[in-house]
């Protein structure tokens, strides 16, 4: 047996909190648990809050801590998606450490302009999903966390709705080898 979670098992169901059994049930759970988390922290943001790992592990809290005893925890699984084996759980908060000293913890308060903001969202968009640190959720955390970089300096949330998907992918996996162009691309586009 793989010590990578494959994607046959990635579409069943994870043990939750709620005994829910059905992926449609388990679905609609995970998506009112981000909407409110989303929400929560878009009222509490101010033009000082500051993105961290325990801010990141805080969205993915409160969006699942009704759903999952995992929730606002780093995986302890191994994990890949279409062939695509993201970084050792064994590495991940040595990872994410890094991700907040060389990343985060370097996020300006305001940016000078629209340009400079996008490049910092792709980076930390991109890096937080290539690290994939959690056992669910991690695109929707890194999402809300894009949502909020946009809305701390005054913009709208991202219409991540308008994202081709392969082309997402690709430039998460690029992201391996630092090279952000790609998913500054996205953002641009749904910016």
């Amino acid at each position: 047996m793989s010590k990578y979670t494959t994607n046959q098992e990635e579409s069943q169901c994870l043990p939750n909190l709620l005994g829910l059994t059905r992926p449609e049930e388990i679905a609609e759970a995970e998506f009112e648990g981000f909407l409110s988390a989303e929400i929560v922290l878009t009222e509490s943001l101010t033009p000082t809050t500051r993105f961290n790992g325990e801010y990141i592990r805080n969205i993915h809290r409160l969006a699942l801590k009704e759903l999952y005893a995992f929730a606002g925890k780093y995986r302890t699984v191994n994990m890949s998606k279409g062939g695509f084996l993201f970084p050792a759980a064994l590495f991940i908060p040595q990872s994410m450490q890094t991700f907040e000293d060389e990343i985060l913890n370097k996020l300006p308060d305001h940016y000078p302009d629209k340009k400079a903001l996008i490049q910092d969202i792709a980076v930390v968009h991109g890096e937080l999903l290539f690290i994939h640190p959690f056992r669910e959720g991690n695109g929707r955390t890194a999402r809300i966390l894009a949502n909020l970089m946009a809305r701390k300096q005054g913009y709208e949330g991202l219409r991540f709705d308008k994202i081709k998907f392969r082309e997402y992918v690709i430039a998460v996996q690029r992201v391996s080898e630092k090279n952000y162009l790609p998913m500054q691309r996205i953002i641009e586009t749904i910016f």
